[in-house]
């Protein structure tokens, strides 16, 4: 093991496993490194980078970036043909299909340790199992501590450290920058949801289409797969404990009565696990030399499903402005600009997500009247139809 590395990466999850690909066939010295706990993939969770069988959908502009690195094919999948977005309690709907962009798919649907798998898979060298514990500057560039389980304490140098880790970047910098925290992750809202998380069978198959559907207590999201469908059901966190402790028969009755009876009654569920939800985005005390991508800068509501692409576009994007500026990796312009460079995106983001958690879950019913004039012209509207499409595929890719 080197003690001196052009770029640092902490993280074994997609995002952090896609910008080592992305900088695998580079002259820069590389470490990768994938915490022990993250590596037997035995972690769940909706928002936070862990879990192994959570499902994922991966939209067709995420397909494109792995489909450059040989990871899709390796990637078991349900595709998304239609997806049909709904309100219980209200008038109006929208359907997307495909087949109105001339693409094969709007999504994918797949487990996260399939993806975590295809990534392994194309890499041509294992992560090193450890973890990222603090940082700090040094005259050689930045000083990385890592903790590994069968050597204990390292420190390593790095011109650049990339944070791809999801929550465990809440810790802070050994000498953050005066006045600042190097990786400062704030809770700005609390959602007071859970999501709960299951795979469930419906008497009418699924036909490759997606719902979202949207309740007072939070949407309910069903994704078609090869099981039926992986069912992500955000509630408030009182009744998310309940259903997950309740009887398989007294869950799919009070999941019928959420959903309606346009799939027929449910059948059959798997064990349920649930997660507590809150929307938390990077502050502006990124240390210089630090970059944070994916979870690590932004941990999204689940709805919509937008968190990895939004994770796998920022490591595309940074492996992009790496190429470009080998020589500055370690200057502050760098990682100030390349967060300049993603602003734009994550803001959109968060702002589509945030907003569609806090109109749909609002009990007016003035409100509910608009949401349906929403949904309805949406549905009527090709334009609008088409652009609410397009930030879900491809996001807003500033200076691409």
């Amino acid at each position: 093991m080197d003690s001196s590395y052009d770029v640092v990466i902490a993280g074994g999850g997609p995002v952090g496993a896609l910008l080592a690909l992305a900088l695998g066939e580079s002259p820069l010295s590389l470490l990768h490194v994938d915490s022990a706990e993250a590596g037997t993939g035995t972690r769940a969770g909706i928002g936070t980078g862990a879990g192994a069988e959570r499902p994922i959908a991966l939209s067709h502009g995420s397909r494109l970036l792995l489909d450059r690195y040989g990871v899709f094919r390796r990637i078991h999948n349900t595709p998304i043909l239609t997806i049909h977005v709904s309100q219980r309690g209200g008038f109006g709907r929208t359907l997307m299909r495909a087949d109105d962009y001339a693409l094969p798919a709007l999504g994918y649907v797949a487990a996260y340790s399939a993806i975590r798998a295809a990534m392994a898979g194309e890499s041509k060298s294992a992560p090193l199992i450890g973890r990222v514990t603090a940082w700090s500057d040094a005259p050689a560039g930045l000083s990385v501590s890592l903790q590994l389980p069968d050597a204990g304490h390292r420190e390593v140098q790095t011109r650049l450290l990339v944070l791809a880790d999801g929550g465990a970047s809440e810790m802070r910098a050994s000498s953050p920058p005066k006045g600042a925290a190097s990786a400062g992750v704030s809770r700005i809202r609390d959602y007071a949801q859970s999501a709960l998380v299951a795979q469930v069978q419906a008497e009418k198959p699924h036909r490759n289409t997606a719902y979202e559907r949207f309740t007072p207590q939070g949407p309910l999201a069903l994704l078609p797969n090869d099981e039926g469908y992986a069912m992500v059901w955000c509630t408030r966190a009182e009744e998310a404990l309940e259903l997950r402790e309740m009887g398989d028969r007294a869950f799919l009755d009070r999941l019928g009565a959420r959903f309606g009876a346009r799939l027929g009654k449910f059948v059959a569920c798997s064990k349920r696990q649930s997660f507590p939800l809150a929307l938390r985005y990077l502050t502006a005390g990124t240390a210089p030399r630090v970059i944070a991508i994916g979870n690590a800068a932004q941990t999204l509501h689940p709805v919509g499903g937008q968190g990895m692409n939004l994770g796998l576009r920022d490591a595309w994007e940074l492996a992009a402005s790496i190429l470009k500026r080998l020589s500055v990796l370690d200057q502050p312009d760098f990682s100030a600009g390349f967060m300049a460079q993603r602003s734009a995106d994550r803001r959109a983001e968060i702002s589509l997500t945030d907003s569609l958690v806090r109109v749909f879950s609002h009990p007016d019913r003035l409100v509910g009247a608009a949401r349906g004039a929403a949904l309805m012209a949406i549905d009527t509207l090709p334009r609008a139809r088409r652009l609410l499409a397009a930030a879900m595929m491809y996001g807003l890719r500033s200076g691409r």
